[in-house]
């Protein structure tokens, strides 16, 4: 990283590298461009726009940002997310995912076994931990905001719920990238879900037709037996994720195929 302020041109000849590649530090110039607007983790300085904190720079349009490498999850209304059950309370789990606070995932937003929709009654308020109980792990999707900033999750689609038959890896939030899904399957038998706040999990791959789920299964503890061969394959995908976390590269399905091979 260059700390003059001489940067190479971007693809548009803006003066901003490309942000995938770049990485800055407290007081780095960014750019010097004047034709730049601020965001966040960024102060003007000398005409200069400059980091004020170490992170990815984030360039949209004319305005750019530093999401900070180290940081809480900051979400949005429909980001994929991994988390764990911190707590069973009155009609609703405290699930933690890496947020300022826990976020909240009500009785009424969830699949009950079964798939029938309906009301949820007090006899399923009595069985809320025979659904989830501390410590197991969900991907879910971020529905709300509450009016103290909690986050609101749902697992209503077949494709969320309980987590099974894999190992969980952390990572910081800035480096899992945006993309079209955040479930992955690799050609290594392994998949992968890249929670956008930093959970990653990976698992064996179970060949499912989401028209064909036992939702009976969904709530279930039991792992299935995972062979030598797959556990030896979830240790390396898990391996390679941490040390591109090291590198500070971004992690998407691509980079941890080209990394495990």
């Amino acid at each position: 990283m260059e700390l003059d302020g001489d940067h190479e041109d971007g693809a548009d000849g803006s003066g901003v590298k490309d942000s995938s590649l770049h990485v800055v530090t407290p007081g780095e110039v960014i750019t010097n461009d004047t034709a730049f607007m601020r965001g966040h983790g960024t102060y003007i300085e000398n005409e200069k726009v400059v980091s004020s904190v170490a992170g990815v720079v984030d360039r949209v349009n004319k305005l750019i940002s530093v999401r900070p490498l180290h940081t809480r999850y900051t979400g949005e209304i429909g980001d994929v997310v991994v988390g764990r059950i911190t707590e069973v309370a009155q009609k609703r789990w405290k699930v933690d995912v890496s947020a300022r606070q826990d976020a909240i995932l009500m009785l009424s937003s969830i699949n009950l076994p079964g798939g029938v929709q309906r009301r949820k009654q007090e006899s399923d308020e009595l069985q809320m931990r025979s659904f989830f109980m501390e410590g197991d792990l969900v991907v879910a999707e971020v529905q709300a905001f509450f009016g103290d900033g909690a986050y609101s999750l749902h697992t209503r689609s077949l494709k969320y719920g309980k987590l099974r038959n894999g190992s969980f890896i952390s990572v910081p939030p800035a480096l899992v990238q945006r993309c079209k899904s955040h479930f992955h399957s690799l050609a290594c038998g392994v998949d992968v879900i890249l929670g956008l706040n930093g959970y990653i999990w990976v698992s064996a791959h179970v060949p499912q037709n989401l028209d064909e789920i036992d939702t009976e299964l969904v709530y279930s503890n039991k792992n299935k037996d995972i062979t030598p061969r797959d556990r030896e394959s979830i240790a390396r995908v898990g391996n390679c994720i941490r040390a591109l976390a090291d590198e500070f590269i971004f992690i998407n399905d691509t980079i941890i195929s080209f990394a495990y091979e």
